[in-house]
């Protein structure tokens, strides 16, 4: 069946391990827009990333950030949908965070905000979009996009005193490094990009996504088409069954090069 759109997650599948987009999958992202297939960005990042992202690779549709629970038109400067974290269940997280000196950032109004002092674990902390502020509470009076506890001390914290809360728990791991997004429970890459081809009125048969974690597994097996990339953990490959090379070898570039050839053909 003919593709439609193609969604793609950011990190460990558009970008290599240095956050770069190699020209191979430039050139198939543009080959894919050529042939009037659609392509959205899909990634658990803030908006900083994708909004430049999208004027780069010209990309021709709303980007969904901040693991679904934000979708924006970067070309219109429009906020498409937004599902933040009730403040009933963020405001005790902040305050804990204070009280235990944990590791956490909380995302709002398109920027991070964490506690001065807080560990530096990756170069993107060092970048604009992230504010340093005394108080957590204090310069977030309002239900935050989703919060992120960084390092495996503030991920134990977190499962021993918040794991029961109505909320959606997002860990990552990279590397040593070990992070939980938490959002509010509707927001999901799937929901958001179902959400998302339904205002199109693309089924989701005629859509391919393409992602590497554990957190992406819903999204790939909704599509029509899920391609998990070389890089993404047994089991996520084991589930999805399609597998294309990993993020260092082009992998995106290989699928949607296959997905291309059979539309031609």
């Amino acid at each position: 069946m003919r593709i439609d759109l193609i969604a793609l997650d950011l990190d460990g599948t558009l970008l290599d391990e240095d956050d770069g987009i190699s020209l191979s999958n430039r050139r198939a992202v543009r080959a894919a827009l050529d042939q009037g297939v659609r392509v959205a960005l899909v990634t658990g990042r803030g908006a900083d990333l994708p909004a430049r992202l999208v004027r780069e690779l010209e990309l021709n549709l709303p980007a969904i950030c901040a693991h679904g629970a934000l979708t924006k038109d970067f070309l219109s400067g429009r906020t498409l949908g937004h599902i933040p974290v009730p403040l009933v269940h963020a405001l005790p997280m902040m305050r804990y965070a204070e009280e235990h000196h944990l590791d956490v950032a909380v995302y709002c109004e398109e920027r991070f905000v964490r506690l001065t002092g807080t560990t530096v674990h990756m170069e993107d902390m060092r970048q604009a979009h992230w504010v340093e502020v005394p108080s957590l509470v204090t310069a977030v009076p309002f239900a935050p996009t989703f919060l992120r506890f960084m390092g495996r001390r503030a991920v134990a914290h977190m499962q021993r005193v918040f794991a029961d809360l109505p909320l959606h728990f997002k860990h990552e791991t990279w590397g040593d490094f070990e992070e939980c997004a938490v959002t509010s429970p509707q927001a999901t890459k799937e929901h958001a990009l179902a959400a998302l081809c339904a205002d199109l009125e693309i089924p989701r048969e005629r859509v391919m996504a393409i992602g590497d974690s554990r957190n992406d597994l819903p999204m790939l097996l909704w599509a029509g088409r899920g391609v998990a990339m070389g890089n993404a953990p047994p089991e996520v490959r084991d589930r999805v069954g399609r597998v294309t090379e990993n993020c260092d070898r082009d992998g995106v570039a290989r699928a949607i090069e296959h997905c291309l050839k059979e539309l031609s053909g």
